[in-house]
Parts: C-alpha cells; sequence; structure tokens
C-alpha cells in the first residue's frame, strides 16, 4: 500500500510553515534563531499525528488512503489531546522565550545571517551550545508526556491523567525504547522511501515508525 504521497504532502503542510519562519528570521538576521525553533517543531509534533494514525489504520485493514482520512484522523480528537496540545503549545512558548533570552545574552543586537551558522563565533557558539542543552532538556519532557498519551487518547484507551501516567511510565520503563524507534523506522523507510534527505520524509517515517511502537508496547489496540 502507497501512502509516500499523501504522507508527503501532509508533511509539506509544515514544511512551507517552516520555510516562511525561515525568511522571517534571515530577513531579520536573527539566523542563529533558525535551529532552535526548528528542533522546537518537535515539542507540538505528537499533536499532529492523528492524521497518521489515521493512515496506518487503513494501511493495516489493505484500505487505500486519501486526504480525507487525513480529516478524519484529526476529527477524533478529544478534549483530552486538545488539552495535550495546549500543554506542548504552551511549552513551545516558554521555549522560545527562554531561547531568545539566553539570544540576547549571547549574541545581543549584532546581526547575523545565515553565513554565521557556517562560521560562528564565540558568542553564536555559546548561544548554539545553551540553546541545545535547554532544547534538550524540554524535548525529553515533551517526549515523557505525549509520546503513548496521544495515541492512547486517539483510540479511547484511557483517560487524560492515566494516558500521561502510562506514556510517562512506558518512557523510562522500556530501556529499548529508542532501538524499536529505530527499527521500526527502518522498517517504514524501506516502505517509504531508500533515504531521508529531507523533513518530508523523515516526518512521515517517525510518525508510522511511533504509532508502530505504540502498537508494540500497548498490544491491545483494536481498530
Amino acid at each position: 500500500m502507497i501512502t509516500r504521497p499523501l504522507s508527503v504532502s501532509y508533511a509539506m503542510i509544515f514544511a512551507v510553515i517552516g520555510v516562511v519562519i525561515l525568511i522571517g528570521i534571515e530577513r531579520a538576521s536573527f539566523a542563529p534563531m533558525i535551529f532552535p525553533l526548528a528542533g522546537g517543531f518537535m515539542l507540538v509534533g505528537p499533536v499532529l499525528l492523528s492524521g497518521f494514525f489515521a493512515m496506518a489504520d487503513r494501511v493495516r485493514r489493505d484500505e487505500l488512503c486519501r486526504f480525507s482520512d487525513i480529516v478524519h484522523g484529526f476529527s477524533r480528537t478529544s478534549r483530552e489531546m486538545l488539552t495535550i496540545a495546549l500543554v506542548c503549545t504552551l511549552l513551545f512558548m516558554i521555549w522560545v522565550a527562554d531561547v531568545a533570552t539566553v539570544y540576547g545574552f549571547t549574541v545581543g543586537r549584532v546581526p547575523a545571517s545565515l553565513l554565521t551558522l557556517f562560521f560562528p563565533s564565540k558568542n553564536v557558539l555559546s548561544f548554539m551550545i545553551w540553546s541545545s542543552v535547554l532544547g534538550a532538556l524540554l524535548a525529553f519532557v515533551i517526549f515523557s508526556i505525549s509520546a503513548f498519551s496521544v495515541p492512547l487518547l486517539y483510540y479511547r484507551r484511557a483517560g487524560l491523567v492515566q494516558a500521561i501516567v502510562s506514556s510517562v511510565t512506558a518512557v523510562f520503563r522500556q530501556s529499548a525504547t529508542e532501538p524499536v524507534v529505530g527499527r521500526h523506522s527502518c522498517r517504514n523507510d524501506h516502505r517509504q522511501h531508500p533515504d531521508l534527505p529531507t523533513f518530508l520524509l523523515t516526518f512521515p517515517v517517525l510518525a508510522f515508525a511511533s504509532h508502530a511502537l505504540y502498537r508494540e508496547l500497548f498490544p491491545e489496540l483494536s481498530v
């Protein structure tokens, strides 16, 4: 079952938004902010997976995937899922405020174009290091909360609190989680494309891999 065209088209919506943001940052001469903002997408990324879940369910039933399936996936969004989305968005805003503060202390008002990313000054390098550390910590918190709570809520298998607790527990207890993600990513990579050069391919692959991992860790799923 070929889902690549539909998956790439869906991912392209967010890629275009990213390009617009990138152009705006470059025009404002804040080029070093590109990396933390691009990484910050992963803070809200999990709540955008409903469309991929709907496609994955169709593939499991050997049914043809259509764009209406993505719409149907989001129509299943519950209040609990909206709460998770709100929390992720709030943390993303906190993240933007934090990196902006770090940027002010390290780089300041000195104009920085894309060229500075290839030949970073001491201040730019300091900003990139500190923003990466802060981003990693915040990303882990979001991952722990949303990694499995989103699919649990999507399939109506748990309430909000139970879903979050189950997600955090699974992340901390499954020492094999990262290798499993890698294994499922390779499987989906084989079906989708032999190479992953861009976000248009990596986002769908990771989305389907996270769905496969969810089904492996919570095998009582029935669609």
